[in-house]
């Protein structure tokens, strides 16, 4: 069986600042929220569950918005801030979502996929990182030396977003943006072959026309591409791809809880 493994950063708009705009925090929080009912429709249609990595701040903005999405899908950490990191927001976020939904809060995921210290996410109380994209990304990160694959270090379990075998190509949301969709389709089956699942990413802000909205901010052209009711467009594809691949949509919690990935651990708590 194949699984696939959608994730949603749902954080306060804060890009246009790199590129030169200045949205209010109202017009952030407006941006994400207009996305994200955009998206869930959509994976209501397919009966689609899915993780959502939520900041304190938006959580905040949009209680109720981030409770009734908690009935469905799973919610884990996008930090407390989008733009800034201290080692208290980890628990600090953390509370936030768990006061509001009233579930345990096990995932977290650090904001532009920066690094953070696997022994300060274990003290806030969390299972499982989702911090990495194995590949290479020009004036990011280099990740290529990662796991391709969900492993376990210092006690933490960390779920990669997927990249293709061999060249480790990614797939995270800059490359459904710009791949042609027969090829990031190929590419996800090409995954799914090989790791038994596949784990991408995207923003609800990509499902709006933020580029149009938003103004002072000159993007590169690779993020004007494909947004707004195109991205939904590409997205309803993409689902009813996975549907006709056969593939179960699945929460990352799931996933980490599945024995095959860590038969020593299940061996040693038997």
């Amino acid at each position: 069986m194949k699984t696939a493994i959608l994730s949603f950063d749902v954080e306060e708009f804060d890009m246009p600042f790199e590129y030169g705009g200045k949205p209010s925090m109202e017009e952030q929080i407006d941006t994400s929220g207009t996305g994200l009912k955009s998206l869930t429709t959509i994976l209501d249609n397919y009966e689609a569950t899915a993780t959502f990595y939520c900041t304190g701040v938006y959580a905040k903005a949009q209680s109720e918005s981030i409770k009734d999405l908690s009935r469905r899908h799973e919610i884990a950490s996008h930090n407390y801030y989008h733009s800034s990191h201290k080692t208290e927001d980890l628990l600090a976020s953390k509370q936030v979502l768990e006061n509001i939904t009233q579930k345990e809060v096990k995932g977290f995921r650090m904001p532009r996929m920066a690094p953070v210290s696997d022994a300060d996410l274990l003290a806030a109380g969390y299972a499982y990182n989702a911090s990495y994209n194995p590949t290479y990304l020009p004036g990011r990160y280099d990740y290529r030396h990662i796991p391709r694959t969900v492993f376990q270090q210092n006690d933490l379990i960390h779920v990669p977003a997927s990249v293709s075998p061999k060249w480790r190509l990614p797939l995270f949301w800059i490359a459904f943006h710009n791949y042609p969709l027969s090829y990031f389709f190929y590419l996800c089956k090409k995954v799914a072959e090989a790791d038994g699942y596949l784990h991408l990413y995207f923003h609800p802000w990509e499902f709006t026309d933020y580029i149009n909205l938003l103004n002072g901010a000159k993007y590169p052209f690779y993020l004007h591409r494909n947004n707004g009711k195109r991205m939904r467009e590409r997205f309803n594809q993409l689902m009813a791809f996975l549907q006709r691949e056969g593939f179960t949509f699945r929460t990352t919690s799931w996933l980490i809880e599945q024995p095959y990935l860590f038969p020593e651990r299940t061996l040693k708590n038997a």
